[in-house]
């Protein structure tokens, strides 16, 4: 089975964003897109509109990230979580979990080869984001350095995200 993923915002969140409730909704997009359970639109249309939507300031932009990181790095914590206690197998049985064994074989390898470091290098990357929190949930990993290294990724990405946006805009100018 092969995710939906649009190229678009669809309109029903569009209108969700640019309302009252726009950075809350941007949060618990967040937090699914951290836990691998976003799948109406690609993790690296988050931030872009979440500021062609809610504004595109500096302060708003700093904002946008802001909730980003925090909402990816609570679903990632989450996803870290339940694979620590219910193991490699229960995750890769579940349909929501978008990644298969051989897959992510792959990634364990980038683990064990590179440690720790490579939770914050594989959530800056695209298309691979937030792979290594199985390896790293079934690692001995301490929570806390998950956390660390899971926001500073994320960090990364989305800055790289909301920045390319905002040079893009005023490249077009």
């Amino acid at each position: 089975m092969v995710p939906l993923q649009l190229t678009e915002t669809p309109p029903w969140l569009e209108s969700l964003f640019t309302s009252e409730l726009g950075l809350a909704v941007l949060f618990g997009i967040c937090v699914l897109e951290g836990a691998m359970l976003l799948r109406f639109m690609p993790s690296e249309l988050v931030v872009p509109s979440a500021l062609a939507l809610i504004g595109s300031s500096i302060p708003t932009a700093v904002m946008i990230v802001t909730l980003a990181v925090v909402g990816t790095t609570v679903g990632q914590l989450l996803l870290f979580g339940l694979v620590r206690r219910a193991g490699r197998e229960y995750v890769l049985r579940k349909r929501w979990f978008p990644v298969t064994e051989s897959r992510l074989e792959r990634f364990d390898g980038w683990f064990d080869r590179w440690g720790s470091l490579a939770v914050a290098a594989s959530n800056t990357m695209l298309f691979v984001r937030g792979l290594l929190t199985v390896p790293a949930g079934l690692s001995e990993m301490d929570g806390r350095s998950f956390l660390v290294l899971s926001a500073v990724g994320s960090l990364s990405f989305q800055t790289i995200l909301a920045g390319l946006y905002l040079l893009g805009g005023y490249l077009l100018v």
